[in-house]
């Protein structure tokens, strides 16, 4: 079993420079993927006026992070973390800085919306888990706890799709869907440059054996998970509930929203959602010091299923931000779990990939789901359509909640 928390070489200075651009660098890419969240479905809408071409998009952009997820693993492993971070982010803003420049030469059409947002979420995974990656090199030079920072790290993270919906919402107010871009494009160019400036004591990264190599290197994260139970029950828990309840994030809310012309009142629900989230991932180092794992895992799935059935009944907006509020609320912990179990239970050279793996859990079913609820909502309504998902995700937590494997978790 991989260790947590390594020792810090020996004479090694307590430093906090590597954490603080770390966490700034997550901070500013959430905080610009949340303000593409709200920009990308309410240029779609825009443009086309089609709840069913939002759900492709959302679904094909899923897609394809579902696709660079493992190999964004294997390319952190092998390539290198600070190196993949940085050139995730710069793609990343190109991606979304060519929609407003495009529209100031010519027209946005919904192919090249569909392109570009495909592209966009293409550069995410990597990102993504480089940066978890470098959580145990940043706490060993900080001397922080490991399963603190684990929780400080998502609840930044958490924080910016906090603020990122509602900077999204007011720029869309000010300046139109399609320049709203250029915000979310200056933020990644900051996450780049803060990681560019890291510097922390590089762990050795272990050759693989030749028989990992080529396809086998890329599917190694998803052999190394399945074989663990504690890590394959918490993957397939949040692949399950990811494929019910995401679709709604992504299509119902802001068509329901875009009918009544109030981008203001989607970009606070989504604000509550992440604050919630904020509160649980900050929480987390607290929670798992008290409470043991099968224990943290069953108030979180019952607790969802709890929040998300007032949400779907779209009630008034204040309970309707209530209830988001408490669905992020227990939603929240679960990300710094399954780092932490990641880190507890994989060698270092292998963590890569498994992030890669754990990171596709939010990509892999929701596609199929973001298309039928596009045309879900089209053909039978946004009410009985959220209706539905909230009732699947309530049984599904149900099942989970009650799993006699949930004890595997304590071994």
């Amino acid at each position: 079993m991989a260790q947590s928390n390594p020792p810090p070489s020996p004479g090694s200075k307590q430093s906090w420079l590597p954490v603080i651009l770390l966490e700034l660098a997550n901070l500013t890419s959430a905080l610009g993927n949340a303000v593409v969240l709200v920009g990308v479905p309410w240029l779609v809408l825009e443009v086309t006026g089609s709840p069913a071409f939002t759900g492709i998009v959302a679904g094909t952009s899923a897609f394809a992070a579902l696709i660079m997820s493992p190999l964004a693993g294997w390319w952190v492993d092998h390539v290198g973390r600070r190196t993949v971070s940085v050139i995730s982010d710069i793609l990343s803003a190109l991606s979304v800085a060519a929609i407003p420049t495009i529209a100031l030469v010519g027209e946005i059409t919904p192919p090249l919306i569909l392109v570009l947002a495909a592209l966009g979420a293409a550069f995410d995974p990597a990102g993504y888990t480089a940066r978890r990656t470098l959580l145990v090199e940043a706490a060993r030079a900080s001397r922080i706890e490991q399963e603190r920072l684990n929780g400080v790290h998502e609840g930044i993270f958490a924080i910016g799709f906090t603020l990122g919906p509602v900077i999204g919402a007011v720029a869309i107010g000010k300046v139109g869907a399609a320049q709203s871009f250029w915000i979310p494009f200056l933020l990644f160019v900051v996450a780049a440059i803060a990681i560019l400036c890291m510097r922390t004591i590089q762990t050795s990264m272990q050759r693989l054996s030749s028989g990992t190599v080529g396809w086998r290197g890329v599917t190694r994260g998803f052999v190394v998970l399945w074989k663990d139970g504690p890590l394959r029950l918490t993957f397939l828990g949040a692949l399950v509930l990811a494929a019910i309840y995401l679709p709604s994030e992504s299509v119902i809310l802001p068509t329901y929203f875009e009918s009544r012309n109030e981008p203001g009142s989607l970009g606070l629900v989504i604000a509550a959602l992440a604050s919630g989230s904020t509160v649980g991932s900050f929480a987390y180092g607290w929670i798992s010091s008290r409470i043991n794992t099968p224990t943290m895992l069953r108030l979180m799935m019952g607790g969802t299923a709890l929040s998300i059935i007032p949400m779907a009944l779209l009630p008034p907006l204040p309970v309707l931000l209530t209830a988001g509020f408490f669905l992020g609320l227990f939603w929240g912990p679960l990300n710094p779990l399954m780092t932490t179990l990641v880190q507890q239970r994989v060698p270092a050279e292998e963590q890569g990939r498994v992030f890669g793996v754990q990171l596709s859990v939010w990509y892999a079913a929701p596609p199929l789901g973001m298309v039928l609820v596009g045309y879900s909502v089209e053909t039978l309504g946004i009410s009985t359509t959220y209706l539905a998902l909230a009732a699947l995700l309530s049984v599904t937590a149900l099942a989970i909640l009650f799993s006699r494997s949930l004890r595997q978790l304590d071994t």
